[in-house]
């Protein structure tokens, strides 16, 4: 069935009824939308190169605009190519390319619909996935938990894909921009994809420095205060180079 959208570009079946699946993936995507996939593509590619995912775990996804590029299920980052770009509304409805979403499509879309996020990155980091597994939020181990609003929580473990996934997701998220995934992973968004990424990265990075300093025997790690934390959030305000 086609579809017209606000552009009045006509997507025609985006599954592949309506024409060949080529050229329904050739079909529509506008030139904003075809940069911001190779940027998607870029970041899926950089989880797996530095380690945060293996094989086709973990997805990435961008918003332009009201259409959500995501990470189509099970092909390996290094095949997708421009053709293959894949888009959904907010409302789950494909508009762009023949490849089925990722499975894990209800936690992107739960973020966008209720924070201002315009990327989501979610990793199954394995130090970060270690964390999901013995707390239920990551200690106070160093100040850039504030760079995600404060303690990173950890969701209560749901079959992935699931509703009840992105409703543990969302309780964990609130007033954060990351948080753990019981015996899953992570997932962060940001402002741009870089930053969703950045996030991702500095979580797996604390993680793994929490598990590291627990480690030795006969010692815990200190670990900081809500007030100094707060102390770090009212400096990272001021934080980097100002234009």
């Amino acid at each position: 069935m086609a579809e017209q959208r606000g552009d009045e570009r006509d997507t025609g079946d985006v599954r592949g009824g309506g024409q060949d699946a080529g050229e329904s993936r050739r079909s529509g995507a506008r030139p904003e939308e075809a940069r911001a996939w190779e940027g998607l593509v870029a970041t899926a590619r950089r989880t797996v190169t530095e380690g945060l995912v293996v094989g086709t775990s973990g997805n990435v996804s961008v918003r332009v605009g009201d259409v959500v590029l995501v990470t189509p299920s099970g092909v390996p980052y290094d095949r997708l190519a421009p053709d293959d770009v894949t888009g959904v509304r907010l409302d789950g409805r494909q508009v762009l390319g023949a490849l089925v979403p990722t499975s894990e499509l209800p936690m992107h879309l739960a973020v966008y619909r209720t924070t201002g996020a315009r990327a989501v990155v979610h990793t199954h980091a394995v130090h970060a996935t270690a964390v999901s597994t013995l707390v239920s939020e990551l200690p106070l181990i160093h100040y850039m938990a504030a760079a995600l609003g404060g303690p990173v929580r950890v969701a209560p473990y749901a079959t992935y894909g699931s509703d009840e996934l992105a409703e543990n997701m969302l309780s964990a998220l609130a007033d954060r921009s990351g948080c753990l995934l019981q015996n899953h992973g992570t997932i962060t968004y940001g402002a741009t994809l870089d930053q969703a990424y950045d996030r991702t990265a500095q979580l797996e990075w604390m993680c793994r420095l929490w598990l590291t300093a627990a480690s030795v025997p006969g010692l815990s790690p200190s670990l900081l205060s809500t007030e100094q934390l707060a102390e770090v959030e009212d400096r990272l305000r001021g934080y980097g180079q100002r234009r």
